[in-house]
């Protein structure tokens, strides 16, 4: 039990920090504070050729070392009660070159492990059209033991899942109904792009629920959420397996879709997005959130002038989606993944880490990696799990997710 003091109340009630100055307040050792206000004016703003958004912004009165040290940002006092007294951020895993620690992050309770899904059309791992990507999986267990150490890389065991038929290409995936819920890319012409669920447990079977819009193979089916009100599927369908060489020419639109698997039902919820990629939904699914990385264009590089942006629509009680707003536009490459927390704050995956805005998206913070996470995942009460391509990562904080569905 806490004893009780001004500080603990800020930390543990966020209404406070809307009403008073909390820079006094002594930061846990692991966190920093941002001055935005000192980079409003630069004494050279390089041109776009020079610095852009595939770049990371270095505060100033920063560098890559200090900001790394530090990794959580506090960019609003806000951010202090999401992040608590003494959060902490750990290197679970290394892979070298091979980006096994992709996206797919789940948390699967009952055995307290974390599944995650190598990236799927990496040169590096020599995945997509030639062979699939893998499913990982690690227990949340020995990543606890090991939360007070910076660098814990080769002390928690990376246990492949070997799915069976294998989930080809995986991309995102979400619980469901006590399994795991796969996007399956697709490979080539003649696999088209499923959804797939598989056991979580050995031995790891697997069943497609739907790899067609009537008749018509999607492009490539990214990541996923379910509605915790009707508990429909809905998933985005953009066209990276096309622009990574692995999938053929789209035959449809970029959309997000609605499935009801008691009906069967296939319908199209939002469309006239660059590429749609991270999905969820809000506390209680008063609204729908997806992000739009138009801006990356798989092996073709990148148009800046495209979106980075997260978008928001309103929720209506019979599960279709109105009222499209622009939610934030990321500062550092794309925002992937997205989930929100139990008060309703945004955290999405981006090119520095996972940036976190509050519910009227302002940034207020960001666990920062100096590298690219596509995908992370609150597992239960006060840890997260980040993966960053060729490096895993254990967070605990205070906040706690709110998109876990039996």
């Amino acid at each position: 039990m806490l004893a009780p003091s001004i500080g603990v109340l800020a930390y543990s009630t966020p209404s406070l920090l809307n009403e008073r100055d909390l820079s006094w307040i002594e930061l846990p050792s692991q966190a920093q504070r941002i001055n935005q206000k000192a980079d409003n004016v630069l004494v050279t703003v390089p041109p776009p050729s020079q610095f852009n958004g595939t770049n990371i912004f270095i505060p100033t009165g920063t560098n890559k070392s200090s900001l790394f040290d530090k990794p959580f940002h506090v960019y609003d006092d806000e951010f202090l009660s999401l992040i608590g007294e003494s959060p902490t951020l750990t290197l679970l895993a290394n892979a070298g070159t091979d980006p096994l620690f992709h996206e797919a992050v789940v948390w699967y309770p009952q055995t307290d492990e974390v599944f995650i899904a190598q990236n799927a059309g990496a040169k590096a791992a020599g995945t997509g059209l030639n062979k699939s990507s893998i499913i990982l999986k690690i227990s949340l267990s020995e990543a606890s033991a090991v939360a007070n150490q910076r660098n814990a890389s080769g002390q928690v065991k990376v246990t492949t899942v070997g799915s069976n038929p294998q989930v080809i290409n995986p991309n995102g995936a979400t619980n469901y109904k006590g399994q795991i819920l796969y996007m399956a890319e697709g490979q080539g012409a003649d696999i088209p792009s499923a959804l797939v669920v598989m056991n979580p447990k050995e031995p790891y079977n697997t069943t497609i629920l739907l790899n067609n819009y009537y008749g018509r193979q999607f492009n490539s089916v990214n990541d996923v959420a379910v509605n915790p009100r009707n508990q429909d599927i809905y998933f985005t369908d953009p066209t990276y397996g096309y622009l990574q060489d692995f999938r053929p020419s789209p035959g449809l639109p970029n959309q997000v879709y609605r499935f009801n698997d008691r009906t069967g039902a296939v319908t199209v919820v939002a469309d006239g997005l660059y590429e749609p990629n991270g999905i969820t939904f809000s506390p209680g699914a008063d609204y729908a959130y997806v992000t739009d990385t138009g801006a990356g264009q798989g092996y073709r590089g990148y148009n800046l002038t495209y979106p980075s942006s997260i978008y928001r629509w309103d929720v209506k009680e019979d599960g279709t989606w109105e009222n499209r707003k622009l939610f934030a536009f990321v500062n550092s490459r794309l925002p992937d993944g997205v989930h929100c927390d139990s008060n309703g704050n945004v955290y999405s995956g981006c090119g520095d880490g996972v940036q976190v805005w509050n519910p009227s998206g302002k940034l207020i913070g960001k666990i920062y990696l100096g590298e690219t996470s596509a995908n992370f995942r609150f597992a239960g009460n006060g840890r997260m799990v980040i993966a960053a391509e060729t490096n895993l990562y254990y967070a605990t904080l205070a906040a706690s997710g709110a998109d876990y569905i039996e």
